[in-house]
């Protein structure tokens, strides 16, 4: 479910580098932020798409309980550079559009920290409630 999306912010993150307003709209550090988005979306769809490759290689005709394992933190672990990612794209896109460094700062973190709590701490909570 998660590549998908992430797939799709890729695609934009990549329109928008070859928009006419890119180079005229962003400073360079703003324009270098916006790569790093790109890098860490990159990262994240390689760690998302890791265990279908795995599994077909390395298990094809079974699933385990270490692939499983190994597949869960991979997905897991993928969703740190989406959330830094689309954090720093949200800065970049906040820095134009309010023409406020402190406030599209105050926006990018926020959104990181909704991520992380809707990603790590929510899911912890409810396993150790539940489990």
């Amino acid at each position: 479910m998660v590549l998908p999306g992430i797939q799709a912010l890729f695609g934009f993150q990549l329109i928008a580098v070859f928009n006419q307003g890119f180079g005229e709209k962003l400073s360079h550090a703003e324009q270098v932020l916006h790569l790093v988005a790109i890098v860490l979306t990159t990262l994240s769809m390689a760690l998302v798409m890791t265990p279908a490759a795995l599994h077909r290689q390395a298990e094809p005709t079974k699933v385990s309980e270490r692939f499983l394992w190994m597949a869960s933190n991979m997905v897991l672990a993928g969703m740190f550079p989406l959330a830094v990612a689309v954090g720093l794209d949200a800065y970049v896109v906040a820095s134009v559009v309010l023409q406020n460094n402190v406030l599209a700062t105050l926006l990018a973190v926020g959104l990181i920290v909704v991520f992380a709590f809707l990603w790590l701490v929510l899911p912890r909570r409810e396993h150790r409630r539940h489990g």
